[in-house]
């Protein structure tokens, strides 16, 4: 609305000073004049709520102010404002047929009133042009917006045709992996499993002792086809249950293969975003790994959660000797590798290295959202 009234002040200030500079009219200035010019303005308020009707009376206010025979040409500023508005704003037809009335009528009635012939053919000749040009610069701009409201279109078509290409090749390259998994892993998963799950009843049946290694490769077995189906619903699309909540069953399934780990909690419990619990598994899951490869038979190892208010520390070390000729600052092994991305996705911070007094620490920090969000 402001930019509208000082349009409008513009427009009648510009039609009053030429009239007060141009030559003299067959009728001086006089407030009928001067009503007329700021008249011609004033519509212009409404020029967006009703741009046809603004026209309209402008043109006839300048049809009126000529015929009287006032100097100057000050109220056609106001009618090609107003025709520039209607035609931007869609309403070609409606202009034209105003701007035709124009053409008709002015020169009629200034003919029939002052006479005057080929001047006032002349004179409204050149006011018309100027409206025309105005009503045509309005039309170049609106199709120069409907071009570029085109161009926009395209591009985003474009950009979601790509995406649906990407998400279409990511899916079918997932099925694939998920296929050769299934293929080269279940079998041999399968026999292994199955193989360990027959010298256990066979050792029982005898009344042999069943040495525990057996049963940690049957229980190895059972969780890795766990896990493998778990990945396999992953890469369809599916996502898999594994959290922090299976903690226990991961710390005992660590212990049947020869490393014992004790778990300490602290901070406030409270349910977790599927992401990080799964996250904070995961690398638990890697590190309880890495302690059985690398810190040897008699290495021990601890488990602490610590929940924060803002973040989740996961800390997992050991007592053993640590991976040997690694740096203390060193991040060795993919399995520490994809933990580190892991983290990184989600935000959070890693930590890897030897401690003060031996052995190996995990450190991470998971952030976390405020307790009174989901």
């Amino acid at each position: 609305m402001r930019r509208d009234l000082a349009l409008a002040a513009g427009v009648a200030a510009v039609g009053i000073g030429a009239a007060l500079t141009a030559p003299p009219g067959r009728t001086p200035l006089d407030v009928t004049a001067f009503v007329l010019l700021l008249a011609g303005a004033a519509p212009l308020l409404l020029r967006r709520v009703a741009p046809v009707p603004v026209l309209a009376v402008t043109a006839t206010l300048l049809i009126a102010y000529l015929a009287l025979g006032y100097p100057g040409i000050g109220p056609a500023i106001a009618v090609m404002v107003a025709a520039f508005t209607a035609v931007s704003a869609g309403h070609r037809r409606s202009a034209v047929v105003v701007i035709a009335a124009i053409i008709t009528a002015g020169p009629a009635v200034e003919l029939l009133t002052a006479g005057g012939g080929r001047a006032a053919v002349q004179h409204w000749s050149l006011l018309l042009g100027w409206i025309v040009a105005s009503a045509v610069m309005a039309e170049t701009l609106v199709q120069h917006r409907a071009f570029r409201r085109q161009a926009e279109e395209r591009a985003a078509e474009a950009e979601r045709t790509r995406e649906e290409v990407a998400r279409r090749r990511a899916g079918e390259e997932r099925l694939r992996i998920a296929r050769e998994l299934h293929d080269s892993l279940t079998h041999c998963i399968s026999i292994i499993k199955v193989q360990a799950g027959v010298a256990v009843h066979l050792a029982r049946k005898s009344g042999e002792p069943v040495p525990p290694a057996l049963v940690a490769i049957q229980e190895a077995g059972t969780e890795a086809m766990r896990e493998l189906r778990a990945t396999l619903d992953v890469l369809h699309g599916d996502q898999p249950d594994h959290g922090l909540h299976q903690l226990k069953d991961l710390i005992d399934g660590a212990g049947l293969a020869g490393v014992p780990v004790s778990l300490t909690v602290g901070g406030r419990e409270r349910e977790l975003p599927g992401p990080v619990s799964a996250a904070g598994y995961r690398i638990v899951q890697e590190a309880l790994t890495n302690v059985g490869r690398h810190a040897g038979e008699t290495a021990a190892a601890t488990v602490l959660l610590d929940y924060g208010d803002d973040d989740l520390t996961v800390e997992i070390s050991d007592d053993g000797p640590g991976p040997p000729g690694e740096d203390d600052d060193a991040v060795p092994g993919r399995g520490l590798r994809g933990m580190a991305e892991r983290v990184g996705a989600l935000g959070g911070s890693l930590r890897a290295g030897r401690g003060d007094k031996g052995g190996f620490i995990v450190r991470v920090k998971l952030p976390l959202p405020p307790r009174d969000q989901p």
